[in-house]
């Protein structure tokens, strides 16, 4: 199994679509970091995920608004495709089996009762879990690359 957990904001207002009886969400997902070069100048890099969640229930799509923090986990997939200027270029995407909304957009937004709110599919089926109270933990970083 390949799992791909991100902690990002949402770039826009998810969208929802029905397809044979399921609901879909899908949003967009940003994860940015800055660094160092070997330079020594400052990098700023931004990695957008296109994620869809299928869902019986679609009661988190009114809290996945643009500027939303979230933490996704799901299976990733990457889609090759040519641009505008007809060159290979390629995105990344993930079918979403959990995520959890990390609190308000921004720390003057009140009326989020659902922060830090956790839905899950089981074995990506179509049950989503009641929100839930609890934290996400950062995942240990020990790989060895």
């Amino acid at each position: 199994m390949i799992k791909l957990q991100i902690i990002g904001h949402l770039g826009g207002d998810c969208t929802t679509n029905e397809v044979s009886g399921r609901t879909v969400i899908n949003f967009n997902v940003a994860h940015s970091e800055k660094y160092k070069d070997a330079q020594g100048n400052m990098v700023d890099k931004t990695t957008w995920v296109r994620c869809a969640y299928w869902t019986d229930r679609n009661s988190i799509a009114q809290y996945l608004k643009k500027g939303q923090l979230v933490y996704a986990e799901g299976s990733p997939e990457a889609e090759a495709y040519m641009n505008k200027e007809n060159q290979a270029a390629a995105t990344l995407k993930m079918n979403v089996f959990r995520i959890q909304l990390l609190g308000a957009k921004n720390e003057n937004q009140a009326g989020s009762t659902q922060q830090n709110s956790s839905y899950q599919s089981s074995n990506n089926s179509s049950n989503v879990s009641q929100p839930a109270a609890s934290q996400v933990e950062e995942p240990a970083d020990d790989l060895p690359f």
